[in-house]
């Protein structure tokens, strides 16, 4: 029997898209299971479905999705691996990047995603829900105006402005001895100068991403002993 063109076309697609996740997957010395190789390729598969109509992220192609924001989140993995944290929220996740790509390589952690932007929660919310990712808790809220029954080892942002901004809105998110983790481009000077005095810079990666060309900087910053 003959498939028919579109289901030709779209197992042709996402065969492709699954030999390049595998690769930069490999690329960033992250062995992916089959689950979590397919589950990547679902979430591409489900976020350029939604994107037509929600305009969840200005990237259209799908090879680009997966560069810029699959293999982004993923470049983080072994910088946020030594620093063991059980318990992390993404603020400002967007379409879940990168916390729903963790979520999807550390289905033993605690991956909380908030955001504001109801369209975009709602998007997480249906992906969860299509994989029963029992890891994962979509919030709707402004972090500022969100105070956790339980803090967390690891505040995670990819969005935020200024690194000022996440330290003074997400203060009331981090556990004593946790951390903010904060992922960024060009390594940001100017925003360090300005943080306030009582947090300190405990490390800073410099990460290659797959397939991008642009700096990449992954900055962990605690508060100081008093």
């Amino acid at each position: 029997m003959t498939l028919p063109t579109q289901a030709l076309v779209q197992d042709t697609t996402q065969t492709q898209w699954r030999k390049l996740i595998d690769k930069g997957s490999r690329l960033l010395s992250i062995t992916l299971t089959t689950d979590q190789l397919e589950l990547l390729v679902s979430y591409v598969e489900q976020l350029v479905k939604w994107n037509k109509a929600y305009n969840l992220t200005a990237i259209r192609d799908p090879l680009q999705m997966i560069k810029l924001h699959v293999f982004d989140s993923l470049a983080i993995v072994e910088s946020l691996s030594r620093l063991n944290g059980r318990r992390i929220i993404d603020v400002g996740t967007g379409a879940g990047l990168p916390g729903m790509v963790l979520a999807i390589i550390w289905p033993h952690k605690s991956i909380h995603l908030l955001d504001t932007n109801g369209k975009k929660t709602r998007f997480l919310t249906h992906f969860k829900y299509l994989h029963q990712l029992n890891n994962v808790e979509i919030i709707n809220q402004r972090c500022e105006n969100y105070v956790p029954d339980v803090s967390y080892n690891i505040v995670l942002s990819r969005a935020f402005s200024s690194i000022t901004d996440m330290l003074t809105g997400c203060h009331q998110l981090v556990c004593d001895d946790g951390v903010f983790v904060a992922m960024k481009g060009t390594y940001p000077q100017q925003e360090l100068d300005a943080m306030p005095k009582i947090y300190r810079l405990i490390n800073c990666d410099a990460l290659q991403v797959p397939g991008v060309n642009a700096q990449r900087h992954l900055l962990t910053i605690k508060k100081r002993l008093a």
